[in-house]
């Protein structure tokens, strides 16, 4: 039990690292591409960066499932997963906390599942906040460029 909930924070660490790298990455590309142009109302450019973000921010989610997939594939104490395919599915509803239960681990490693489960609220949470921090660059230059005239 002590190996999996030090592989658990492993992976919650290497995840983390992930989408702040991600975040990181996405906030200078903002402040380079749209701090001296700004967005005007929900024209085609600010819709454009609305989408951009989202699948930006979903694909980084994706990633960080996807190693929880291939943690529990690699893991020689689980023998639920024949294929990667069914261990990346596991993952993504364990990570969603969607949590179908057709599939379960039932050995000594589940609690791995509850540390994905946790770090899936903590990640999906922060991607939650960074679209609306998005959102809100783009309703305060709208609003600035409004007030100007």
């Amino acid at each position: 039990m002590i190996l999996n909930i030090f592989i658990g924070l492993v992976v919650i660490g290497i995840t983390i690292v992930i989408q702040g790298f991600g975040s990181k990455f996405w906030i200078h590309h903002l402040i380079n591409n749209y701090t001296n142009k700004p967005l005007i109302g929900f024209d085609r450019r600010t819709v454009k960066l609305l989408v951009y973000t989202a699948l930006f921010l979903l694909t980084l989610n994706f990633i960080e499932a996807i190693i929880w997939g291939f943690t529990y594939y690699l893991l020689p104490g689980i023998t639920e997963f024949e294929t990667l395919e069914k261990a990346i599915y596991f993952s993504l509803v364990t990570f969603t906390t969607l949590g179908y239960g057709e599939i379960t681990i039932s050995s000594s490693s589940r609690i791995l599942s509850g540390f994905e489960a946790m770090n899936g609220v903590l990640l999906l949470g922060w991607t939650t906040a960074m679209m609306f921090s998005v959102l809100q660059f783009v309703m305060k230059g709208t609003l600035k460029v409004k007030q100007k005239k």
